[in-house]
């Protein structure tokens, strides 16, 4: 299989930070919009970030499921459209009164009855298309809606707080809330048919206009989750009560004493390898549906994590242990069919992260943010760069470029290489001369922010790791993202040669 990416340039850009009249963006009108003005700025990629439904904190890296999507990105002029909603219905339901920022609390509170309201109107579950639908996410689809059913009845509490007999799956509690919850079961499987149905015509007018969808998918899942809940022999649990006996994050660094504390389950490898990584093959099958180029976060867990035991109050107690290696890759590859993959191999350096990037031929990544430390061959300055790779200005979690490079905030001997090395006369070149430095590099893509195309500060900034209550909540404003913008994006692609 050809694993490297054609040279091209893209945009990374949540859906939720689209346009709409709604609160969040959306699978409508707004971004088939988007999508034009991508082909404009002739741009071969759109990434998004995870899409899974949220849970609290509103984090797309921390979700109820590694296979369902999002109910909060389903178009409700969609559905108006196929008379399952009105207008009048619509505009009864408060949206934000900041069109860049997402309110999750009223999206949450508002939007939930309104798709009730077009689930007691819809006659989907006579259509083949729903039968299709059912079928093809058969390993799945069931036990999810069923979690989410419970989670509503049990008062959205984790599933480690509900009944024991639920909780260990008993098949006489099955029966039984499968029975009692049928109603609120199928309104979970008809959100995830319309949003399947919507992405996938969303997807397919992307392709048609030269542009593949990049998606994101965390190595770990969520502890409440429907994965962990339906399928515990997969994770470290405790056979008595179901916690986890160890769980993800890493340790200390530089940038943290204490180390990063996930909390999420870890997988139990080799249990996963007695079943041919059979749960690995069905998630990255439904994500090469979802997407023609997914980027594993995290990479460095393939090959080895960072294991903490559960309860610790910090990451200082956590010791590394070895992944399973070319042994998942190979069973990721046999999953994927075309769709291409890109290795999150940024942070701790790893070289057998190095050494199974080129025997896979994934792409890993690199960043211009953290190019400037002064060391004349950090391998994120862009005269390091190998073709087989993708430059990002920064991601989802850094500064924005405005924000990284803003006067005042990096030392005396750091501006001078920064506008030694640009070629920067003035502060106000910086950005530009970011641009100009990732799409000449030799490197196959180069991808920027949304927020540093139009040069916004860090109030724009997606995500301040480490906090909670204030993230993944920038949005794109209706006309934001203007002419002068694609026309300067595609005179880059034309000078560097990517398209």
């Amino acid at each position: 299989m050809e694993t490297m990416l054609k040279r091209g340039a893209g945009i990374l850009m949540p859906v939720f930070s689209l346009p709409s009249p709604y609160g969040i963006g959306t699978f409508g009108r707004d971004a088939r919009d988007f999508i034009d003005q991508l082909k404009k700025a002739r741009q071969s990629f759109w990434q998004v970030l995870p899409m899974g439904p949220t849970s609290y904190g509103d984090s797309p890296y921390q979700s109820f499921s590694a296979f369902a999507g999002n109910p909060y990105y389903i178009d409700l002029d969609i559905l108006k459209e196929e008379e399952l909603l009105t207008q009048e219905e619509i505009d009864e339901c408060f949206w934000s009164e900041q069109p860049d920022q997402v309110k999750y609390d009223a999206v949450y509170y508002y939007r939930f009855p309104l798709l009730k309201k077009a689930f007691g109107r819809s006659g989907h579950e006579k259509t083949e298309a729903y039968k299709a639908f059912l079928e093809k996410n058969a390993y799945w689809i069931d036990d999810y809606s069923l979690y989410m059913a419970l989670k509503k009845h049990f008062e959205d509490a984790g599933w480690l707080e509900w009944d024991e007999d639920v909780r260990f799956r008993r098949p006489a509690a099955m029966a039984k809330y499968q029975e009692e919850l049928k109603e609120e079961i199928d309104y979970w499987k008809f959100l995830q048919f319309k949003f399947f149905e919507q992405w996938e015509k969303l997807k397919e007018y992307a392709n048609e206009n030269n542009i593949k969808i990049v998606g994101d998918i965390p190595i770990y899942v969520a502890l409440d989750s429907a994965d962990v809940w339906s399928h515990p022999e997969l994770f470290q649990l405790d056979e008595k009560n179901l916690t986890p006996v160890n769980v993800a994050g890493v340790p200390p660094d530089a940038f943290s004493d204490e180390g990063q504390l996930w909390g999420n389950p870890l997988y139990r490898w080799d249990y996963m390898e007695k079943t041919g990584f059979a749960w690995w093959r069905e998630r990255m099958k439904a994500s090469a549906e979802l997407y023609d180029v997914i980027r594993i976060d995290h990479f460095l867990g393939v090959v080895q994590y960072y294991s903490i035991p559960y309860g610790s109050e910090n990451a200082k107690a956590g010791e590394w242990k070895t992944g399973p290696g070319k042994k998942l890759t190979d069973a990721i590859d046999e999953s994927v069919g075309e769709t291409k993959i890109i290795a999150e191999d940024l942070g701790i350096f790893c070289q057998g992260v190095k050494d199974l990037l080129k025997e896979t031929g994934y792409p890993g990544m690199k960043i211009i943010e953290f190019a400037f430390s002064g060391d004349r061959f950090n391998e994120h300055l862009p005269h390091c760069y190998e073709p087989n790779m993708v430059v990002y200005g920064g991601t989802h979690d850094n500064e924005t470029l405005a924000g990284y490079f803003k006067a005042g905030k990096r030392e005396w001997w750091e501006l001078q290489y920064i506008a030694d090395y640009l070629g920067a006369a003035h502060q106000s070149e910086v950005v530009d001369r970011v641009f100009r430095a990732a799409y000449g590099s030799v490197a196959s893509v180069a991808i920027f922010q949304m927020q540093d195309v139009l040069k916004l500060d860090n109030s724009a900034r997606l995500n301040t790791p480490g906090t909670v209550g204030e993230n993944w909540r920038w949005r794109l404003k209706k006309g934001q993202f203007t002419e002068e913008h694609t026309g300067y994006l595609a005179w880059l692609v034309d000078i560097f040669g990517r398209f």
